[in-house]
């Protein structure tokens, strides 16, 4: 027998092993198909479902630019610049990032990641996409700038491709959304375009992917269950709201970012106030 083969030997699964692997795998999997599954069943029914026809008819109609390549442009373009910010403010507002974190639950890093959406996703789309069309740029041109955008955001939750060369400096890439999902302290809360990495790097959120990334939360969760996967951190919010003693801390735990909130249970355990046992059990974005 050669070395190759008895490294494989060595390393293969006992067959008392493998029902324990394959029982995890299959609650991994359940819980991702859960999650993303019930996410797809109502952001399908109700996401982006902006005022853009609201918009339109309110005037927007009197500015047609009709079908050309600029509407398309502004669209894509524009869309792609309010996500920017509306992804931006999910890291950085607590009360928001409990919906995203869901997405950044996980611990791994591969297409599916981009499936593990939150139920309440359809909450976060806050910003005023619609708005273009007050502007001209037809409705069913914004909502193909939307799929255009959601489609990009699939290919780059991947480790297969290092680098694109050169398109670094302006695409989003899987790289630079490697670095999105670090949980890393140098890697949190940047990089949040979607297609356009340009954003980022004109507001300053920009980080380049120098160490390995480290997927999931700094503090994860640990559990395959869905219903638990979806809200812990609002549980945690409520928890430190009921917690505190003073209005500027209760409204610090819903408006100001988790880091905030990770640092302020820091310092009320300092105080010997501490909300929690353990301040570290706050879960901070990655």
């Amino acid at each position: 027998v050669d070395r190759a083969d008895r490294a494989a030997d060595e390393t293969a699964p006992t067959a008392r092993q493998r029902p324990g692997r394959l029982a995890r795998r299959a609650r991994r999997v359940t819980g991702r198909v859960a999650v993303g599954a019930g996410a797809l069943a109502i952001t399908t029914s109700f996401a982006a479902r902006t005022d853009a026809e609201a918009q339109w008819a309110a005037g927007g109609a009197d500015r047609d630019k009709g079908n050309g390549p600029l509407p398309w442009f502004v669209a894509i373009a524009g869309w792609d610049f309010l996500y920017y910010w509306n992804h931006r403010f999910m890291h950085e507002v607590r009360a928001l990032w409990a919906i995203h974190v869901v997405h950044h639950s996980s611990e791994r890093y591969n297409l599916s990641t981009a499936l593990r959406q939150p139920v309440a996703d359809v909450l976060g789309l806050w910003l005023p996409y619609g708005v273009m069309a007050r502007f001209g740029i037809r409705p069913h041109v914004l909502t193909q700038a939307r799929a255009l955008n959601l489609l990009y955001q699939y290919w780059i939750h991947t480790e297969t491709i290092r680098t694109i060369g050169r398109a670094e400096a302006v695409l989003n890439t899987p790289s630079h959304h490697r670095v999105h999902h670090g949980s890393q302290r140098q890697y949190l809360d940047r990089n949040h375009g979607s297609i356009l990495i340009v954003w980022d790097r004109l507001f300053g959120t920009f980080e380049r992917e120098d160490e390995r990334v480290v997927y999931g939360l700094t503090t994860n969760i640990d559990t395959y269950n869905p219903v638990k996967v979806a809200t812990h951190e609002y549980r945690d919010i409520v928890r430190d709201v009921a917690g505190s003693t003073s209005w500027r801390d209760r409204l610090g735990f819903v408006l100001r970012g988790p880091g905030w909130a990770h640092e302020r249970h820091r310092q009320l355990a300092a105080e010997g106030d501490a909300i929690v046992d353990d301040p570290d059990e706050a879960t901070t974005a990655a």
